[in-house]
């Protein structure tokens, strides 16, 4: 708003003031007016800077985290915290609840028992950071008679701070729909709220008055698994269920599910560059398009299904150095894209070249 206000616009019409007083005033750089006046002209045109700072923090599409922040508790919206990844561990004898263990740079603790010898464990640092590691852990204190200890999967994902576009899309978001408890706008908020769920849809009566269903992906916008699905269960309806003791209203039974998955596995035809080899750009290939599935899974919640492309992909890999030409693709050995139903997600599989001369 105030960017027409620079250091030289404003001198110049201060220099230009003082010539229309008197003309015979030398105002040219170096002289004593032009040196008295600048000093001026830089702090005024700071204080603009300032000004414009302070209109951009005022509005919530252009503010700040900080101010964004501040503006978005006046609807009662806060940022999402980090939250801490749950993992399943596996021993070869029992092990006490609060045991501590290291893998990498991490450490976990043992927070509830599975079955006999299988626990879930937290790790004890907050985010994504905690969703990717797997394999042997070593005790922080001694225990004795343990010969294996393994991280073996993840079962709810850790996730990091809600980022500011993120906050700012739910802040408008609260103009878009009212939230009323018991409507679908609301079950999403509650459910993709709760940690390590990334994606919610809501179909109501699904079976009937009073029932709801819910279909998750976790944050990572993959399958969720069934320690995710349950925990989700028990936040939003718990029993005895339609009694109103979770999210859910009273009245309402809710059913608690997550997407299928549907392996993707894409056969083409590919023209490289004498120099390289198909192994040389199957990393790359094989990158973006478990990129471009990522891509789709992120869209599912507000897709009534989707759809896996055959030129989204030929597209994306004829970006890859080496690649000179593409044709006959297939997914699922059909040449025809991939429609999914309401409930299924694509993941990736393999790639396969049936090579051109």
């Amino acid at each position: 708003m105030y960017e027409k206000y620079s250091f030289e616009s404003i001198l110049e019409g201060m220099l230009n003031r003082v010539a229309e007083k008197n003309s015979e005033i030398d105002i040219r750089e170096g002289s004593v007016i032009y040196d008295a006046l600048a000093p001026a002209a830089l702090e005024i045109m700071n204080l603009y800077m300032e000004m414009n700072g302070i209109m951009n923090d005022t509005f919530a599409d252009s503010a700040s985290r900080e101010y964004l922040i501040r503006r978005c508790a006046e609807r009662g919206i806060v940022p999402e915290a980090a939250t801490k990844a749950i993992l399943k561990g596996e021993f070869n004898i029992e092990v006490a609840i609060g045991s501590r263990f290291s893998l990498d740079d991490l450490n976990y603790v043992v927070i509830e028992k599975i079955a006999d010898t299988t626990y879930k464990l937290e790790c004890e640092s907050a985010g994504t950071i905690g969703n990717s590691y797997f394999g042997s852990l070593i005790p922080i204190q001694y225990i004795p008679g343990l010969e294996r200890a393994t991280l073996s999967e993840l079962l709810i994902p850790g996730e990091d701070e809600e980022d500011t576009e993120s906050l700012r899309k739910r802040y408008f978001q609260t103009f878009e729909t009212r939230i009323f408890g018991g409507n679908k706008k609301d079950y999403i908020q509650k459910t993709n709220s709760i940690a390590g769920v990334g994606a919610t849809k809501v179909k109501p009566v699904y079976n009937g008055g009073g029932t709801v269903l819910l279909t998750i992906l976790d944050s990572q916008f993959n399958k969720a698994s069934s320690t995710l699905v349950e925990t989700v269960k028990r936040a939003v309806d718990p029993m005895p269920y339609g009694t109103g003791s979770g999210i859910a209203p009273i009245g309402h039974v809710v059913t608690v599910q997550t997407a299928e998955t549907v392996t993707v596995d894409i056969t083409t035809s590919m023209l490289l560059e004498p120099s390289y080899t198909f192994e040389q750009v199957s990393e790359a290939c094989t990158a973006l398009i478990a990129e471009y599935l990522s891509a789709l899974r992120k869209t599912w919640a507000s897709s009534e299904a989707l759809t896996v492309r055959i030129s989204q992909i030929e597209t994306r890999l004829l970006s890859v150095d080496g690649i000179i030409d593409i044709g006959e693709t297939r997914i699922n050995r059909k040449a025809e894209n991939l429609n999914l139903s309401e409930f299924e997600i694509p993941i990736f599989g393999s790639i396969e070249n049936e090579a051109r001369d």
